[in-house]
């Protein structure tokens, strides 16, 4: 078996080569650097901001110390000038909180949970600098510690903005340059209120526009970003210190003491390649896009398109896959960063105006009326229409819309209600694998397809008591039967679902659909359109003999046999 090549060694290539090496994928990793480095100020000033399911994501592939590295947030306040004019309190559910963690201890801890896999060979110090592709892999070569020819089956450019592999693949890197500037320090010291981050427009005695954030880190460590007007002169390090002190003045009352640990002065950049894939080699990460206007985190954005990619290249790796799986790749990341990067470039203009917050109006920043105030936070926390897309609506892998039938009054009879659209991230609810095992959904993604029936009153019951009852035997024999792997949960309740709802659910966490009771067809043909198959014929929504209720009987397979389709047609011998 050929490994993956990943070119570049940060927080996204480290991830992806987690994730394929948790599916049993051999990978070559490239790492141009050394050693993790740079100037030491500005590796210390880097931080990342992880949402929950991007957190789960990290914790799932080894890094158990996440948790100790980073900073859990109990809570967020807005103020401006002397006001508190919005607040949110993460303690009540610390599992929904984002976790700030400085960026060289990602990477300290992923390289840590890479080096018990025997899978995946790091090389340093070296860069690619040709690439060929033919029908069966791609050819690398690279220059400085090892200068030599690479085989694989594919490779993915994770090499960072000036990615060499991109330039090699001859892709435009369009955007626009310095649509902020932000100076920026690590600094320890002690706040009114350790663990909850701040966001302080118009700071007393600032000039008007100005705004800091301080977002806590661990060890009484603080991010504090300063926003500087995008053309002016870099701050000397008497001017930076003048702010910080100032900034706690404001907010202690008085310069309280601090240390100093690190600090940088940047510009954010908004740009988005014209392509993410070319055959056999893809691009992810900063490699792909460019982004960090309004708060939004370039490295979350990359973990999302590791996580999303790793499935893909493990089905084409082990089973082969179809063009229209290793296609949604960029049809689905690309559409989402895209959209999130459209959105910024409409808010800068209202959000960064001087003079009094106002009423913000535009559909794809709210589809109602938002304060400026809600707006910025939102795209500070990861929310809301400037935040990162969990939803794949136009994705080729997204069930259609269901088809009408009048028997059911308009609606299919074959799908199944809940908060959930088909193409959107799945919500963390508690599950009981078939051993008995109780976890949360996000902790059983990541190999395969995860089938999830919604059966209230099962927690009060031990496993075995329900193995053979209701409809579990029957789903548990059509899930054997999928084209693909898939592990079969219950859950006691899920937002919006009814009894006998099943869930199918992608590795990455993002619902395929949702049906009424057992219909082997159905799941099927869902699970076939999930790794890149064809969406279930149309006819076959109406299908007398699909129709089985959970108290009916009703075939295992369509046909009785492997290999049958939603109309109980022989499925040609493509695979993946």
């Amino acid at each position: 078996m050929d490994p993956v090549i990943v070119a570049g060694a940060g927080p996204v290539g480290l991830t992806l080569a987690l994730a394929l090496a948790h599916r049993d994928v051999p990978v070559i990793l490239l790492d141009e650097a050394e050693v993790l480095g740079g100037a030491e100020g500005l590796r210390q000033a880097r931080t990342c901001v992880l949402g929950p399911a991007t957190a789960a994501l990290v914790e799932r592939l080894g890094y158990g110390g996440l948790r100790g590295d980073g900073a859990t947030w109990t809570g967020w306040r807005t103020l401006r000038r002397r006001t508190e004019v919005l607040r949110l309190d993460f303690g009540a559910d610390p599992a929904g909180a984002p976790v700030h963690v400085a960026q060289y201890l990602l990477e300290k801890g992923l390289r840590t949970a890479l080096s018990s896999r025997g899978s995946v060979r790091v090389v340093s110090g070296c860069r690619v600098d040709a690439v060929e592709q033919d029908a069966r892999g791609v050819t690398v070569h690279t220059k400085g510690a090892e200068e030599t020819w690479w085989r694989g089956s594919y490779l993915v450019g994770c090499d960072g903005p000036r990615s060499t592999v991109r330039k090699l693949l001859g892709v435009r890197f369009p955007g626009r340059t310095a649509v902020d500037r932000h100076a920026v320090v690590t600094v320890r010291t002690e706040l009114p209120e350790p663990g909850v981050a701040l966001l302080h427009r118009d700071p007393p005695g600032a000039p008007a526009g100005q705004e800091i954030t301080a977002r806590p880190l661990p060890d009484g460590r603080w991010r504090m970003d300063w926003l500087l007007p995008v053309h002016g002169r870099q701050l000397t390090s008497d001017a930076l210190v003048e702010r910080l002190r100032a900034a706690l003045t404001a907010w202690c009352g008085k310069v309280v003491p601090y240390e100093l640990v690190g600090s940088a002065d940047y510009p954010v950049h908004q740009r988005l390649a014209r392509a993410w894939r070319a055959d056999r080699v893809f691009l992810a990460g900063d490699a792909a896009h460019l982004m960090g206007a309004l708060g939004a985190q370039s490295v979350e954005e990359g973990l999302r398109d590791a996580e999303n990619l790793a499935w893909k290249l493990a089905l084409a790796v082990h089973d082969g896959a179809s063009d229209l799986l290793l296609d949604s790749y960029e049809a689905e990341r690309r559409g989402a960063v895209g959209t999130r990067l459209r959105a910024t470039d409409q808010a800068l203009p209202l959000l960064r105006a001087n003079g009094a917050w106002q009423t913000v109006r535009h559909s794809l920043l709210s589809g109602s009326a938002r304060g400026q105030v809600e707006l910025l936070t939102d795209s500070h926390l990861g929310r809301g229409g400037t935040a990162a897309s969990t939803v794949y609506g136009r994705s080729p892998l997204t069930v259609p819309a269901p088809r009408s039938s009048a028997r059911s009054g308009g609606v299919s009879s074959l799908a199944a209600e809940c908060d959930t659209r088909p193409g959107e991230a799945v919500a963390d609810v508690d599950v009981t694998a078939l051993d008995g095992t109780v976890s949360r959904l996000r902790d059983r993604l990541g190999r395969g397809l995860v089938v999830v029936l919604v059966a209230p009153g099962t927690g009060v019951w031990e496993s075995r008591h329900w193995l053979t009852a209701g409809l579990m035997p029957r789903l548990a024999s059509a899930v054997a039967a999928l084209p693909t792997g898939a592990e079969l949960l219950v859950a006691e309740t899920y937002p919006g679902a009814t009894a006998h709802t099943v869930l199918l659910v992608r590795p990455d966490g993002h619902l395929v659909a949702a049906m009424v009771g057992c219909r082997p067809a159905e799941l099927y043909s869902y699970a076939d359109l999930a790794r890149g198959g064809p969406p279930a014929p149309a006819g076959s929504r109406d299908d007398p003999a699909d129709d089985a209720t959970p108290d009916e009987g009703g075939p295992d397979r369509p046909d009785g046999r492997p290999g049958g389709d939603a109309a109980g047609h022989q499925v040609s011998g493509r695979t993946g």
